[in-house]
């Protein structure tokens, strides 16, 4: 079984996702675990923080590499088989081929950062792999952890149910149709593609992968 571990501030951003539909049901069925550890349970000091000023200054906090370290420690404890992920606008892009190969492992860590950014210090000391999921930026890395957990979770045997054949092995397409054959919408009618329509197999999977390399 495939565990994922999750380091965040807020895992009731992400929780309502990863329980419903097709995670959710792997979950139950024991195909994948997931764990979520809070910076916040680990922090130390007087105070408690999370958070830090940035040194050489600028806008925002940084997130305390002591509560976050002691959490992934937490996270990881006796566990071998670690791949370990550090979201950053700067790392390799995740892809289809990542996931696939992700989803081969035992353990993985994915450490979510907040506000500026984690210190740089935990990705060095854990020797975390930099990862984006695009070439943007977001107030944080949950979204991120979900979207790695909903891409790996797909290439273990089990997780897409009766379906799991047909959706590896079917020819896609960014278009798709479904009943009525012609919808009436403000007066105006929209047709379902002609070749859809034919039953022949070969010319639809023609039209499916046009445009494809």
């Amino acid at each position: 079984m495939l565990h994922f571990h999750i380091i965040t501030l807020f895992p009731e951003s992400i929780e309502p996702y990863i329980k419903s539909s097709i995670l959710g049901r792997a979950v139950e069925d024991k195909l994948i675990k997931i764990s979520f550890y809070d910076p916040k349970k680990f922090a130390v000091g007087k105070h408690k923080r999370v958070d830090q000023r940035p040194y050489g200054g600028g806008p925002g906090m940084v997130l305390d590499p002591e509560a976050m370290l002691r959490a992934t420690q937490k996270a990881i404890g006796k566990k071998t088989g670690f791949d370990k992920i550090f979201f950053s606008t700067d790392g390799v892009q995740f892809d289809e081929k990542a996931a696939k190969k992700l989803s081969k492992r035992r353990n993985i860590l994915l450490i979510c950062g907040r506000y500026e950014g984690v210190d740089a210090r935990v990705q060095k000391i854990l020797r975390a792999k930099p990862v984006s999921v695009g070439p943007y930026v977001l107030t944080g890395g949950e979204l991120p952890a979900a979207t790695v957990i909903d891409a790996v979770a797909r290439f273990i045997p089990g997780v897409l149910g009766k379906a799991e054949s047909l959706e590896r092995s079917r020819v896609s397409s960014p278009e798709v149709y479904t009943r009525p054959e012609v919808l009436v919408w403000k007066g105006k009618k929209y047709r379902v593609p002609n070749v859809l329509l034919s039953g022949n197999h070969k010319n639809i999977n023609a039209w499916k992968t046009r445009g494809q390399k």
